[in-house]
């Protein structure tokens, strides 16, 4: 880890009686709270030249010495992977992430992630948190993803993002013929028994969902998703819960459902698509140097479209039975 240069000030008299940790993220704005209280605890930052605990009260005109950690990750390895990259600038990638591509590595993923391909495109990535990734997409999800490019970047988006200031729209085409649209606001916590899962659980974190029809097809739905919040798994558990699980989802979905007499190109979608149909088809943020609020999109990839131009034909050959 290399050190920038030492930051120093002094507390300022609004902030006396504050804890430590809060008035440091009011004097230094750049980083985050998280990062900044976990560098009081590894003492790179003193209070009049000793070092305080994240809870200490703080009092007017007592000097406060920081030495950032430039945090790098050494043991993410460059792979010049194919990135689709839909915008990108000093501060900001909006990249374009297919389906079965791993956002970063993990138990069983060491490499070939997105995190390993974004470090070969923008080697200054290193030496930002999570390459810059401000969220992520499961695996089989493909859509849109905002990468920050600096530190200051990835802070701001960070914050935006816990504060719900961006907009994220999905497509999905769900099992079960839709009435209408909605919202699903029911909470989510770690499965019970699976670890590996998400439930609708009481106690869990707010988690709300918001969705329209966009077609009717005789057994199955396309429809648009707004994500209010962003809990893991989100779009599939809830979707699940009001019994309208996406289809070909390997852990939330439920057996084929094939409808009576179908084409044979639909039934040959149905059995193979063998992920969530899910995509990340718009973003919008403000971005994170100017202010301006943007908007990207990402045209559906081509399993989806398969899947919906079957369902659609399935539909001509049975008109008046949507739904």
């Amino acid at each position: 880890m290399r050190r920038p240069a030492v930051k120093e000030c002094l507390i300022p008299v609004e902030l006396a009686g504050q804890r430590f940790d809060q008035a440091l993220a009011q004097l230094f704005p750049e980083y985050s709270r998280s990062r900044l209280t976990r560098w009081v605890r590894d003492g790179h930052v003193l209070l009049d030249e000793r070092t305080p605990r994240p809870r200490d009260s703080v009092m007017a005109g007592q000097r406060v010495r920081l030495t950032p950690v430039d945090e790098v990750l050494t043991e993410l390895v460059p792979e010049h992977l194919p990135l689709d990259i839909v915008f990108e600038d000093a501060a900001l990638i909006i990249v374009n992430k297919p389906a079965r591509l791993v956002v970063h590595p993990g138990a069983g993923n060491p490499a070939g992630t997105l995190q390993n391909a974004l470090l070969a495109y923008a080697p200054e990535l290193l030496h930002v948190p999570r390459c810059g990734l401000v969220h992520r997409l499961d695996k089989d999800t493909s859509g849109l993803l905002a990468v920050a490019r600096t530190l200051e970047a990835h802070t701001q988006l960070v914050a935006a993002l816990a504060a719900r200031q961006f907009e994220r729209e999905y497509e999905a085409v769900v099992n079960g013929v839709m009435t209408g649209g909605g919202t699903v606001d029911a909470p989510i916590a770690r499965h019970g028994v699976d670890r590996k899962r998400m439930g609708v659980r009481e106690g869990g974190r707010v988690a709300v969902t918001h969705y329209r029809v966009i077609k009717r097809y005789r057994a199955h739905t396309y429809i648009s998703v707004k994500l209010e919040t962003g809990r893991t798994h989100q779009i599939r558990v809830h979707l699940t819960h009001i019994h309208h699980p996406l289809v070909g989802d390997p852990v939330y979905g439920r057996r084929l459902m094939i409808p009576a007499n179908a084409t044979v190109s639909l039934s040959e979608e149905l059995r193979s698509f063998k992920r969530q149909a899910l995509h990340a088809r718009r973003l919008g943020l403000a971005h994170p140097t100017i202010g301006k609020f943007m908007h990207w999109e990402a045209p559906l990839p081509d399993d989806l479209q398969r899947l919906l131009h079957a369902l659609a034909l399935d539909l001509q050959r049975f008109p008046g039975h949507a739904g």
